[in-house]
């Protein structure tokens, strides 16, 4: 890395002249992360509104290129960490994002319920405990007051305020229930995202073992299939497997992305609209 051509191409970032701005943008885009410290550096020190708008967006580019990049990354090997593709679009609007932090507070919520598994409970016993550390101790509730606020998709927002909406929620749910080995997955239900839990070896009335879905928006609410039924027949929708059933990790990544472009449509918020849509297109 050439510490000095970084520092003489971003004293060029307030050029008049198009092409050479041109030039020096292409250049350090380039260098990648190497050159955001020195751009931050560079915009503090800017008297010029030109060059600290032309900084700002230089880092933000590249910013953006690392989270796309990640998220190609993560699609390719296979999508299995859930956690991993939410720090993802965490990183989109939190570039500086503290992962560990946010892993650090799973953890800690896990471990609370962990401490209160003295037996091997029944399905329902165990998601009722869970649910009493998750929405009782820690007071996670649903965001029903300002529910399209774009903070309801970002984890470490969500673990900061303890609320967010249904897929947030759903998310830390699920991904605390399977460190604990316990089978509980997400269902992609038109207008609204629930979690069922599964036991194959178990006899329930689905092919894929289910035995129960759990409403993480509305403090854990255990339900059963026919209110499933209710709710598509309220939607004028057909009964399709999928809806019934866990959907993979990329599609609750989509659905995180969704929720964020149709908050951020709301905000009039058109550059942030396309970026996302980006996005979504790396998962196909």
């Amino acid at each position: 890395m050439n510490e000095a051509e970084i520092k003489s191409l971003i004293r060029l970032l307030d050029d008049p002249d198009r092409e050479i701005y041109s030039h020096v943008h292409d250049k350090l885009i380039s260098y990648g992360p190497a050159a955001i410290q020195y751009l931050e550096n560079a915009w503090e020190q800017a008297f010029d509104t030109i060059q600290q708008d032309r900084i700002a967006n230089l880092v933000h580019e590249i910013q953006f290129g690392i989270v796309k990049n990640e998220l190609e990354l993560w699609q390719q090997s296979g999508a299995f960490d859930l956690l991993r593709g939410a720090l993802i679009i965490n990183k989109y609007q939190y570039p500086d994002l503290d992962e560990q932090k946010v892993i650090n507070q799973i953890e800690e919520i896990k471990r609370d319920i962990w401490m209160q598994m003295m037996f091997e409970g029944s399905p329902s016993d165990q998601v009722k405990l869970i649910n009493h550390v998750l929405y009782n101790l820690h007071g996670f509730s649903g965001n029903t007051t300002n529910h399209q606020d774009p903070q309801n998709s970002y984890l470490s927002q969500v673990l900061e305020s303890k609320k967010g909406n249904q897929i947030s929620l759903a998310i830390i749910y699920s991904v605390i229930a399977q460190k604990l080995d316990i089978p509980i997955y997400g269902v992609n239900l038109p207008q609204h995202f629930i979690l069922a839990y599964l036991d194959e070896s178990a006899k329930s009335e689905f092919e894929s073992g289910v035995l129960f879905y759990i409403n993480a928006f509305n403090k854990g609410y255990i339900f059963g299939r026919r209110d499933v039924d209710m709710f598509l027949k309220q939607l004028n929708l057909n009964a399709d497997k999928h809806f019934y059933e866990p959907c993979s990790n990329t599609n609750i990544v989509r659905r995180i992305l969704r929720n964020l472009i149709s908050s951020y449509e709301q905000l009039g918020s058109m550059e942030k609209v396309q970026e996302l849509n980006e996005l979504l297109a790396v998962l196909g």
